[in-house]
């Protein structure tokens, strides 16, 4: 995993998109019983995948390993507009 940073050139943020990632995945959990709080995590993620797909273009990965993160971004986008 270090070294898909540091091909995507985020080595530094590493620690910092983890921890988001965390907290997020937390969000969405609690999203079961506070339904503003999932959608507010998953609007988070949303944002988080939408950069990766940008950063995946700028590194020009192939449409194959772009696939995922569009997915992703995707499914947290409808989670974040339709709600828990």
């Amino acid at each position: 995993m270090k070294q898909e940073f540091l091909r995507y050139r985020l080595g530094a943020q590493r620690m910092l998109v983890g921890a988001l990632q965390g907290f997020a995945g937390i969000g969405l959990l609690a999203g079961m019983s506070q339904p503003w709080m999932g959608q507010l995590a998953a609007g988070g993620l949303a944002l988080m995948m939408l950069i990766a797909v940008i950063v995946r273009f700028q590194i020009k990965d192939s449409l194959l390993q772009t696939i995922p993160a569009v997915f992703y971004l995707a499914f947290n986008t409808y989670l974040c507009i339709a709600g828990f």
